[in-house]
């Protein structure tokens, strides 16, 4: 299964049948590395409803004829944007899907989509390929990020480090203890001035403080669960 960044916070899952994509903001992300209208999609996963995650997926959606899961205030509102195939659960609650399934769970932010819908904001827990993928969504550190990998132990996580809108990466060290995936990839820095850090010192942190590997990816490399 392998796992490619898309810059930001946006991520590809492909196991050569299915290709799920998390967060796609592609359009207007100076870190991109595709085009929106370059992408596949099986199933679009949303963490939350601001602009840098909410990102192309209607576009992509209706290209693609993808199953959309956010929560429910943005489902309805892609709903009422035309998405045939939009998944409304709340937090804890799963939707199934023949590739696998995603799980919200608590995230500490805040989230309004681009028209203004009010939501709230989850991390995602994704089955698939065999693999639990926990994909923590803009987040602050707080003490519940601990209880997700005690139902299913966490292959890898996508955990976001670049501080001013989200944890930083010394919180994120911490974070990385709470989960203690096998693996973890960082996302959400250095796409804008005010979230520019060092991913590399994040790394050297964290593998001394912890048995978690830690995968620092540029835009558009792909890392192989």
């Amino acid at each position: 299964m392998n796992v490619r960044f898309l810059g930001h916070a946006a991520f590809e899952l492909s196991d050569g049948e299915a290709t799920v994509l998390i967060d796609p903001f592609l359009t207007g992300n100076p870190k991109a590395a595709a085009a929106a209208d370059e992408l596949a999609a099986d199933a679009i996963l949303l963490s939350h409803g601001h602009g840098d995650h909410f990102g192309d997926t209607v576009s992509i959606a209706k290209r693609t004829g993808a199953d959309v899961v956010a929560i429910v205030e943005i489902a309805n509102e892609l709903a009422g944007a035309g998405l045939q195939k939009v998944h409304d659960p709340n937090l804890g609650g799963t939707v199934e899907l023949d590739w696998g399934s995603v799980k919200l769970v608590p995230a500490w932010h805040t989230s309004t989509t681009p028209n203004g819908t009010v939501n709230t904001p989850a991390g995602l827990v994704v089955r698939f390929g065999g693999k639990t993928i926990y994909h923590t969504g803009d987040t602050a550190l707080f003490s519940d990020l601990a209880l997700v990998g005690q139902r299913d132990p966490i292959d890898l996580a996508l955990v976001c480090i670049g501080g001013h809108y989200t944890m930083d990466r010394h919180d994120a060290v911490q974070a990385a203890k709470l989960i203690g995936a096998s693996q973890l990839i960082p996302c959400h820095y250095d796409t804008f001035p005010p979230i520019e850090t060092d991913a590399q010192a994040f790394k050297a942190d964290v593998e001394a403080a912890t048995a978690t590997q830690v995968v620092v990816l540029a835009p558009g490399e792909t890392h192989s669960l």
